[in-house]
């Protein structure tokens, strides 16, 4: 059964086809014969009750810097194909927000992955605190009082912004550090979205790991090891992937969560596990199933796609 699919991303043309997980889906989709239909999100048109994007044909290919090609562009009824893959990188900010309200309105007619539903309302550093005892200490908050007192307490803490991404705006503060007030007046002025502060897990400098769920069932795992002298972990900013088993600990924090990503259908995700603490559940659009493969020989994609085509 071939299958018409629309691919919701950044720009094809920058992406790095060595660790980009939405390249990977578009390699398998095309071996098995399903129709590639590429576009932006700002391309989103909504008219009356038509919702349409200016696509274009894609055909990839596993080949650095020749890694694509695009046919002629045309404004698509996106409720005429079978699947759409959402997978623009956050930050999940109201532009984001709006495109799962468009794409919800044709949903689950055309398949759209995840549930755009779900991941406007599972956002990665929120649905985690359904689980507080599986994480480290959390607060959530915009009241800058409550963060000082939260570091007061527990020392040593990451403060991040709530909605961010890759390692972005990650800061590691430590006990005494001078620079917490001003930290907090610069995400005062950037935006008005609460804060997360998070106590520090020390274990993260022998990785945090990402585990990769698909339809709620572990499919693999990679670590990824800090560099020396930071604090992120995040392969966009120099952290390095290695091999990784699951263990009972991951199993277990698998299992309580899996049914929640099934109820929710969010066929693919990723948590993130530093010292058998869970601190994300990543939704909007996970990564390191080529790592996986890379290590493992998991085809991750494959299984992905398994999925999504027993919903068709």
């Amino acid at each position: 059964m071939s299958l018409n699919v629309g691919v919701q991303m950044d720009p094809i043309s920058s992406i790095d086809i060595a660790g980009d997980s939405t390249f990977a889906l578009c390699l398998e989709a095309q071996a098995r014969g399903h129709k590639l239909a590429y576009y932006t999100p700002e391309r989103l048109q909504l008219r009356g009750d038509r919702l349409s994007a200016v696509v274009e044909p894609l055909t990839v290919r596993d080949l650095e810097g020749s890694h694509f090609e695009l046919g002629e562009p045309a404004e698509t009824d996106l409720s005429q194909l079978d699947v759409i893959l959402l997978r623009q990188d956050p930050p999940f900010d109201m532009s984001y927000i709006t495109t799962t309200h468009l794409l919800e309105r044709i949903h689950p007619g055309t398949l759209v992955v995840n549930d755009p539903a779900s991941v406007r309302n599972a956002p990665e550093k929120l649905l985690v605190m359904d689980f507080p005892d599986l994480m480290p200490e959390t607060l959530i908050t915009r009241d800058f009082d409550a963060i000082r007192a939260f570091r007061a307490e527990f020392a040593d803490i990451i403060v991040k912004p709530l909605y961010g991404n890759g390692g972005a705006g990650v800061f590691r503060i430590t006990d005494g550090d001078q620079n917490l007030a001003s930290l907090l007046e610069l995400f005062e002025g950037l935006s008005r979205e609460p804060l997360i502060a998070q106590r520090y897990l020390a274990d993260v400098r022998e990785g945090d790991k990402r585990i990769i769920l698909v339809d709620g069932e572990p499919a693999g795992a990679i670590n990824r090891v800090p560099a020396a002298g930071e604090a992120r972990s995040n392969m966009h900013v120099g952290g390095r992937p290695e091999p990784s088993d699951l263990t009972k600990r991951d199993k277990e924090i698998c299992a309580r969560i899996g049914p929640v990503l099934r109820e929710r259908d969010l066929i693919f995700a990723g948590i993130d596990v530093i010292g058998g603490l869970i601190t994300e559940i990543n939704v909007t659009s996970p990564t390191g199933i080529r790592e996986v493969e890379k290590f493992s020989g998991t085809n991750i994609a494959a299984l992905i796609w398994d999925a999504i085509e027993t919903r068709r």
